[in-house]
């Protein structure tokens, strides 16, 4: 199963944004990693400000370069506004989902539930991380997997109404993906017309 298996410390860093979750990397050392880290001289190209934009977006959500590409021509295809319709269909995936609703601490961490079939879809137990989850769907944990500690954690300090696309209900661990969201909604630091220029040139 392909994914990013590097130092995640170092890419938070470098992109100065906790985007595999809380950092203390971070806090401690604000700054890139490196040896040109501090560097105050540094002038990017337009070219570099627009990969780097989507090197974070593919390290956000936890996509390979092949998968990342997939989705965008997917978005292109689709009606709308094709940043917003990429936008959405990477919060549509299982992983996000699982951890937008609260089950998990980290897309990470989501991502390991799901392969390891601890989530249910409209009934059916699915193990595919990248799965498109549809408005009206609903996600639940398995009932052999609601006694996971993990989740129970995780739970505890999940606000319900985190996420407006989302209904989660902490006793039955069950949530229900209501619409897709708009941009505005998304809390991703992401400048996603900069990627949408990159992939059209």
């Amino acid at each position: 199963m392909a994914r990013y298996r590097g130092p995640k410390q170092k890419v938070a860093r470098r992109f100065k944004e906790p985007i595999f979750g809380p950092s203390t990397a971070l806090e401690r050392k604000p700054y890139g990693p490196g040896q040109h880290g501090r560097s105050r001289f540094t002038r990017k190209s337009e070219y570099a400000i627009q990969l780097d934009e989507k090197q974070k977006a593919k390290y956000t959500y936890g996509l390979l370069e092949k998968q990342f590409r997939n989705l965008y021509e997917k978005a292109t295809r689709q009606e709308g506004v094709t940043g917003e319709v990429l936008l959405q269909l990477l919060e549509s995936r299982l992983d996000n989902v699982v951890f937008r609703l609260g089950f998990a601490r980290t897309r990470r961490q989501a991502r390991q539930l799901v392969s390891h079939k601890h989530i249910v879809v409209n009934g059916q137990v699915v193990n595919i991380p990248s799965y498109q989850v549809k408005p009206g769907d609903v996600v639940t944990v398995r009932p052999k997997s609601r006694n996971l500690d993990l989740i129970d954690e995780t739970l505890e300090s999940y606000s319900t109404s985190k996420y407006k696309w989302l209904e989660t209900d902490k006793k039955t661990k069950t949530g229900k993906f209501l619409n897709l969201p708009v941009m505005e909604e998304i809390p991703e630091n992401i400048n996603v017309q900069l990627i949408i220029e990159l992939y059209s040139k």
